[in-house]
């Protein structure tokens, strides 16, 4: 068996590989993966990142946006999202976003993997599975990046926030939230426990 076919018997469809995964598999990986993208076999998704499209009737289908991302970072630890999450927690928010949103451990910047654009956050915590608590402090972390109306979005937050459980609030807030966000909801609960105490 010739190495590059050795190589390509290594490469299943649907997954995401990086380079240095695949140089075990290959004397000349350079050149063997050079013929594979020229053949159709491999795409280059971004430097060092090649996707092997898995086929269906429907012809080649592109990667997941996870499995994409995992390859990426090489690592598991990350959460991924979209500023357009906020539009289901019934604070105003109207916008589209076409980028996809990573926390994770390892790296911050917009990157474009497969012609799509992800911007990376780096994090020291961040959740691995949305709740509305952790959406109402990241939109509020956020909120300077959106194209909304601020001040008519932080007022629908109040209300929100004030008719949710207090303590599993304040718990994600002592978890997700920056300084300002901290200040935000610690400032609204003391003005409401003033209201509350008169």
């Amino acid at each position: 068996m010739s190495a590059l076919k050795e190589l390509k018997r290594h490469i299943k469809p649907g997954v995401v590989y990086r380079r240095k995964h695949l140089e075990k598999f290959s004397g000349a990986i350079d050149r063997h993966l050079t013929e594979l993208v020229n053949n159709g076999v491999l795409q280059k998704v971004s430097g060092g990142l090649y996707y092997r499209p898995k086929q269906t009737s429907f012809g080649a289908v592109p990667p997941d946006d996870k499995v994409l991302v995992r390859a990426f970072l090489d690592d598991d630890r990350f959460y991924l999202t979209s500023f357009n999450a906020y539009n289901s927690i019934g604070v105003g928010t109207t916008q589209l976003y076409n980028e996809r949103v990573v926390y994770n451990h390892k790296r911050d910047g917009r990157i474009e993997l497969n012609g799509r654009s992800f911007y990376f956050i780096k994090r020291d915590r961040f959740p691995k599975e949305s709740n509305l608590e952790f959406l109402l402090v990241d939109l509020v972390n956020n909120l300077r990046f959106l194209a909304e109306d601020q001040q008519k979005i932080k007022e629908n937050v109040k209300r929100k926030a004030l008719s949710m459980d207090r303590n599993k609030l304040m718990r994600a807030v002592s978890y997700y939230a920056g300084v300002r966000t901290k200040n935000f909801f610690e400032g609204l609960f003391r003005q409401a426990s003033v209201r509350d105490a008169v």
